[in-house]
């Protein structure tokens, strides 16, 4: 762990990361312990930015040490999706297949259908998948498109067709 005033940065076997710190921040680290404070605790806009880099510098600790994944799942007859280097093909029932690009820091992992978005940066992460999803988001009737593993799609009924007899 390297603290300057402007910046905090972290090293380990996944990788390093960097963070910009808000005029506001004051962090310190004491042997092991980082410890981050504001100028004026009373304010509620110094308190929010408390809160928030003290989650910021946690996942970014927790990234360079585990990294992140997500997990999204795709379902659909004829849907196929690849992953060749950096490029991520997905054929998820357009006329034309769709490229995406994976960002620097991100890998990819298809199997079955299951896609795994893996990184250090957990913002980043979350972006990339967010963006995947909406390529194809999942639709209510039949349950088709790509999907976060743990989402639950709330399905709804179909057309109800009337018979000759009923009025």
């Amino acid at each position: 762990m390297k603290i300057t005033e402007t910046t905090i940065s972290a090293k380990g076997p996944k990788g390093q990361l960097s963070l910009d710190l808000h005029p506001l921040v004051l962090v310190t680290q004491k042997d092991k312990e980082i410890n981050i404070k504001v100028n004026k605790p009373e304010d509620k806009a110094s308190r929010s930015l408390w809160g928030t880099f003290r989650a910021l510098v946690n996942n970014q600790i927790i990234g360079v040490s585990e990294g992140f994944s997500k997990q999204l799942e795709f379902s659909g007859v004829g849907y196929r999706i690849s992953i060749s280097g950096k490029k991520m093909t997905l054929e998820v029932g357009f006329s034309h297949p769709v490229e995406y690009e994976l960002p620097e820091g991100i890998e990819g992992k298809v199997e079955k259908s299951t896609i795994t978005i893996s990184g250090i940066d957990k913002a980043l992460v979350g972006q990339v998948a967010s963006e995947i999803r909406a390529i194809r988001k999942p639709e209510p009737y039949k349950g088709k498109g790509i999907k976060y593993v743990d989402e639950i799609i709330r399905r709804k009924a179909g057309k109800v067709v009337k018979t000759a007899g009923e009025g």
